[in-house]
């Protein structure tokens, strides 16, 4: 690990003015990704500005949507009583995030800011239609997640919470790799006012929607409605855990899982 300035920021503004001065900065909000990178020296930021004092915790609700603080850990979304009666889709993809250290550590906001290709809320944002609250602006889930590990955050720019709209209905189903519990291949499937929206996160470098589902799925919200062919294995990542053709299958059958268990 380099040597780096170390700072706890007392807010979000704080932590963003303290960014923004820093020669080469980053943000730490649970670690889990940041600390590992230190350690294996593949980065050496001038300053890590730590959120853990920013008051960016706490979930509420606030008319027809679950606002999540952007420092709220995954356990916190797992066991809240809000989320479970309104979003239980979410709650559950909460729970099956990595083991009980990580998801008492991690933060809803430290992941989508990451945006690993098999992070698990990336899905849930983009299917639930999702908002992103920061220090300068919102923006809409679509719009946020760019590329991989890449968003549309500027360098300066924190997640402060994340407000997602409530659902008729909603399941996420996925097929983790067993060690890390990643997501080899996962499908977040919300049916709202608007229509049913597919997310499919861990099949290509960044979530992305699958508008054939959607259309099939606003017509018949059944596991039935599922065809085979609607993903193109050329753009599916391809690695020593799965290839590209059988992530293209995986997502058909997350799907159809998702759908059965958002009922």
């Amino acid at each position: 690990m380099y040597n780096f300035n170390y700072s706890k920021a007392g807010s979000a503004d704080a932590a963003s003015q303290a960014l923004a001065s820093a020669e080469d900065g980053k943000v730490m909000a649970g670690g889990m990704t940041l600390i590992p990178t230190l350690k294996q020296r593949l980065a050496a930021p001038s300053d890590v500005i730590d959120l853990a004092g920013a008051n960016l915790s706490g979930i509420r609700k606030d008319g027809n949507a679950i606002v999540i603080g952007a420092m709220t850990t995954h356990a916190t979304v797992a066991g809240s009583a809000d989320v479970k009666s309104a979003i239980p889709a979410l709650a559950d993809l909460a729970d099956g995030i990595g083991d009980p250290a990580v998801r008492n550590r991690g933060t809803i906001g430290g992941s989508i800011a990451n945006n690993d290709p098999a992070a698990d809320y990336p899905s849930a944002l983009v299917a639930l239609g999702a908002t992103v609250k920061t220090t300068k602006r919102e923006i809409a889930a679509d719009d946020f997640f760019t590329g991989m590990f890449e968003t549309a955050l500027d360098e300066d720019e924190i997640i402060t919470e994340v407000s997602f709209p409530v659902p008729e209905k909603a399941g996420y189903a996925k097929f983790p790799n067993p060690a890390s519990r990643y997501a080899i291949v996962g499908s977040f499937v919300a049916k709202t006012a608007g229509g049913v929206r597919v997310a499919i996160t861990g099949a290509a470098p960044c979530v992305f929607r699958v508008q054939a589902w959607e259309d099939a799925l606003s017509s018949n919200f059944s596991a039935d409605a599922i065809s085979d062919g609607a993903v193109d294995a050329g753009s599916m990542n391809a690695d020593i855990h799965a290839g590209a053709d059988y992530r293209a299958h995986l997502c058909g059958v997350m799907t159809k899982r998702a759908v059965a268990k958002a009922g």
